[in-house]
C-alpha cells in the first residue's frame, strides 16, 4: 500500500498522532480513536494491522499487551514527495515571519 493511501484515511493519521506521544498499548489506542471515531475494537485492530503492515507502526509484545511505536521510515517517502512543492509556502511563510516581527517592534515602540 502507497504511504498517501495509508495517510489518506483519518483514523489511521489519528493513531499515527498518538503514536509520535510515545509507546502505545493497542487498548489505549482503541479507547481513544473509538471514542473520537466511534468504531469498534475489530475496525480499530483492522487499522492498526494496515500501519503495521505498511511499516508505519511496529509491535511488540508484552506479556499479553501489545505496544505500539511509529516506525517514520515511510514518512521519509512522503517528505521526499512534499520537498518539491515546499517552494509554494515557504516564501510567504518567511514574509508573513517578517511582518509579525515588524508588529512585534512596532508594538515595543
Amino acid at each position: 500500500m502507497h504511504a498517501f493511501d495509508v495517510l489518506g484515511d483519518p483514523v489511521r493519521r489519528r493513531i499515527l498522532e498518538l503514536l509520535a506521544d510515545g509507546e502505545q498499548a493497542s487498548g489505549e489506542v482503541v479507547e481513544v480513536i473509538q471514542a473520537e471515531f466511534g468504531i469498534s475494537q475489530p475496525a480499530v485492530s483492522q487499522h492498526l494491522k494496515v500501519l503495521r503492515e505498511s511499516g508505519f507502526a511496529n509491535v511488540r509484545a508484552e506479556g499479553p499487551r501489545r505496544l505500539y511505536t511509529v516506525d517514520a521510515t515511510p514518512l521519509k517517502e512522503v517528505d521526499e514527495w512534499v520537498e518539491r512543492f515546499r517552494g509554494f509556502w515557504e516564501a510567504k511563510l518567511d514574509a508573513l515571519a517578517t511582518e509579525v516581527a515588524r508588529g512585534k517592534r512596532k508594538r515595543k515602540r
